[in-house]
């Protein structure tokens, strides 16, 4: 990972352009059938009704977190194969909240009212409990604060109990109590903190 300061980072931030991540895509709209632009619905139509509700009603997409804007493309027999131009690898509030406004300007150019996420993809970890709950409290202001200005919201969020090396025989199912209460205190955090989002 990148240190503060260092190429990665600066090429993270010198990636944005005049304020976007995606410059070059449009916000995707529904074109009919015969469009001839990639980048279009072709048979989605959000307003349209469809026995009696409209098809955003119906359809209630989201963009998961984990895979869009964190996953690194990495599989069990090789190294990751994705390099994402806000990312600069390091566990930081600054480089967590690039994550944010590149997701949401995605989120809207895509049409989405929903996203979702796991704790740790969207806040960095941190030494302890204490700085991680400290870290997604921050992000938590980040991210209300981004769904005030664009009106995707949350439609949910959970802790990973899954991924740390503590997890490796369960989190809520562990038969360590250490692990079993170490898993319960960010499972309490992603509810509160999630129930807060709305």
């Amino acid at each position: 990972p990148a240190r503060p300061g260092s190429r990665g980072e600066q090429h993270a931030k010198s990636s944005c352009r005049g304020g976007e991540w995606f410059p070059s895509v449009h916000p995707i709209k529904f074109a009919g059938p015969d469009s001839k632009d990639p980048l279009s619905f072709k048979h989605y139509n959000a307003s349209q009704v469809v026995m009696g509700k409209t098809m955003a009603d119906w359809c209630r997409f989201s963009v998961c977190w984990w895979h869009s804007f964190r996953a690194a493309g990495a599989d069990p027999f090789g190294s990751p194969t994705i390099a994402r131009a806000w990312d600069d690898g390091t566990e930081t509030i600054e480089n967590a909240t690039r994550r944010v406004d590149a997701a949401f300007e995605f989120f809207v150019k895509l049409g989405v009212p929903f996203y979702t996420f796991h704790d740790v993809d969207v806040t960095p970890l941190g030494r302890d409990l204490a700085e991680f709950n400290a870290n997604f409290d921050r992000m938590q202001e980040v991210l209300a604060a981004k769904q005030a200005e664009t009106g995707v919201q949350l439609l949910w969020g959970t802790a990973n109990l899954f991924s740390h090396p503590r997890y490796m025989n369960g989190g809520m199912t562990s038969p360590d109590f250490g692990v079993f209460a170490r898993a319960g205190a960010p499972g309490r955090k992603a509810m509160t903190g999630t129930h807060e989002l709305g």
